[in-house]
């Protein structure tokens, strides 16, 4: 069973580039019943950029019915990621694999973004499967949209669909505790494994009401931020970049900042997320159409004309979902990207927003705020073959530069991934 979105999705359809390995149209349909008498689940099997960019609608649709509040997972940033970080070359080709799982009228009612990669290393081929997000910790949260109440459809007509094509030697598997990701381990068997949860803040009417709920630790932090300022007579100014340009010339100081942060040597090493200029690229433009939407918040802390420190924030639904930062070393003795932070909550809170999410990672920077964790999850697959057991333990022993075998992949650069 086949539901048409018109004819631009037709036309999309016939003239989309096709799978390398294939030939495959751009969309390829499987339908699957559901637990529900008279339910039916159809599965889109999107395999190209046109398609891709046919989706807008289903995003958008979906952002309402599920209430995410991840930028990850927003059409913008996964349309952007597929443009940018897709690759096609000798040793490494990238496919969209995106399911996309509609009901009996044609709405849909889930989007899974997985992406296929074929890898050739020296004589061997493999391919692996995973949720789109693989790059240098730029996509936090690698994600899944499914509307509630359809979390165990969605899984059995997924696992449906993947078993009618298992061309891949491995998959990759990350979620939340959910209904979703319980159904589909279930159904594949997966052992799931916890890795870095999330840490959310609910907030309170008022920043005084918020302040009053945090450990005394944080508070007294807090003090001295504010007042070791105006002791040393300096004053700062918070300032928003939120206008499309605004954002581009906040996110040039940021990137600096973000270095400066990260060659710091006397504290907690932090790797610098944009040394890449792909990277830094790819940011630019996600950051620029997210902002032409309203959804982009760099904030920033100016002392005496300098911004001294930079965090990006997004405003997804109800909530506040803030990114990477930088600072000046110089002003770290004031603490302030703590007082960037807590500008930031009381900005939320100003806006009536429900929540802000700190990020993934387990450190105090997060946790002193007493936040609530969100657990996440992550699980192996195996295709079942002899062959693909083995070729994955090879390949993540070429990842790790031990052996022969990461003799091998310094020797095959092609097989290695250039974010730069």
């Amino acid at each position: 069973m086949v539901h048409s979105k018109g004819n631009e999705r037709d036309r999309a359809i016939k003239e989309g580039t096709p799978t390398e390995d294939s030939g495959s149209p751009d969309l390829t349909y499987s339908s699957s019943p559901g637990t529900e008498p008279g339910t039916l689940l159809t599965v889109e099997v999107v395999r190209s950029l046109a398609g891709v960019a046919l989706l807008r609608a289903d995003f958008a649709h979906l952002q309402i019915v599920t209430g995410n509040s991840l930028p990850f997972a927003l059409y913008e940033w996964q349309s952007a990621w597929c443009r940018h970080f897709l690759r096609q070359d000798h040793g490494i080709v990238d496919h969209p694999m995106f399911h996309v799982v509609r009901d009996n009228d044609g709405t849909c009612v889930a989007i899974v973004p997985l992406i296929l990669t074929r890898r050739r290393l020296g004589v061997l081929n493999f391919a692996s499967v995973g949720l789109l997000g693989a790059d240098p910790a730029i996509t936090e949260i690698r994600a899944a949209l499914v509307q509630p109440g359809y979390e165990e459809r969605v899984a059995r007509a997924l696992h449906l669909s993947l078993e009618n094509g298992r061309d891949w030697d491995w998959m990759e598997w990350i979620g939340n505790d959910d209904r979703f990701s319980a159904a589909i381990g279930r159904l594949r068997s997966l052992s799931w494994q916890p890795i870095a949860p999330s840490y959310v803040l609910d907030l309170p009417p008022t920043w005084e009401e918020f302040r009053a709920g945090l450990k005394r630790n944080i508070r007294e932090s807090l003090r001295r931020c504010y007042n070791s300022l105006k002791r040393d007579a300096h004053q700062f100014e918070f300032k928003l970049a939120q206008s499309p340009s605004a954002v581009q010339d906040a996110l040039q100081r940021l990137f600096v900042l973000h270095a400066l942060r990260a060659n710091m040597k006397s504290t907690v090493e932090h790797a610098d997320r944009f040394a890449g200029a792909a990277l830094r690229q790819f940011v630019y433009d996600v950051c620029g159409d997210l902002a032409a939407r309203g959804m982009v918040r760099v904030f920033q802390l100016e002392i005496a004309g300098q911004v001294v420190a930079s965090r990006i924030g997004f405003v997804v639904g109800d909530s506040l979902y803030l990114y990477y930062s930088g600072f000046d070393p110089e002003w770290s003795k004031y603490s302030v990207m703590t007082t960037t932070v807590a500008e930031a909550i009381k900005y939320a809170i100003e806006q009536g927003l429900k929540t802000v999410n700190l990020s993934p990672g387990n450190d105090i920077s997060k946790t002193r705020w007493g936040p609530r964790e969100v657990p996440a999850q992550a699980a192996y697959e195996h295709s079942g073959r002899v062959r693909s057991r083995l070729l994955r333990h090879a390949y993540l022993k070429a990842r790790s530069g031990e052996g022969l075998q990461g003799w091998l992949l310094r020797r095959l650069a092609g097989a290695r991934r250039n974010w730069n």
